[in-house]
């Protein structure tokens, strides 16, 4: 196999993601789970600009010191598509900070954002003051 076909990453757009505090919703067996609101926000950048729709929410299960988090919300396209966000990722503490990854799927029927349900995204992401701030890359 050749040694130039490793994935390239190409910054694609940051959304700023407005959230509410965590409700603890309970323990499982050896799991902690948080549901976290997300109440609105900004998509920006060269592949798209956006509104993200509240109404959606974060679902993060703790297990040891790691959260496994699923996302699930709607975004509103500046020309009115709709398109569905499901991101799942996972969040830690480190000795060097915290880990924050995400691996988003889009999903729309709208022509001009199709490219976002035919690639594969990655996301790096950090917890601001009421907000999540994401970095979204295409892998190429």
């Amino acid at each position: 196999m050749p040694q130039d076909d490793a994935p390239v990453l190409e910054f694609a757009f940051a959304a700023r993601v407005a959230i509410a505090p965590e409700e603890h919703v309970g323990h499982g067996e050896g799991d902690e789970v948080l549901f976290v609101p997300i109440t609105g926000g900004t998509v920006e950048g060269p592949r798209l600009r956006a509104e993200v729709v509240p109404g959606g929410g974060d679902w993060m299960v703790r297990r040891g010191g790691v959260y496994a988090v699923e996302a699930r919300y709607l975004m509103r396209a500046e020309d009115g598509a709709l398109i569905d966000v499901v991101n799942r990722g996972f969040w830690r503490e480190t000795p060097d900070g915290v880990y924050f990854r995400v691996s988003p799927v889009f999903r729309t029927d709208a022509p001009a954002h199709r490219w976002l349900a035919e690639t594969v995204f990655v996301g790096t992401a950090v917890e601001a003051e009421g907000e999540v701030h994401i970095r979204f890359f295409t892998v190429t």
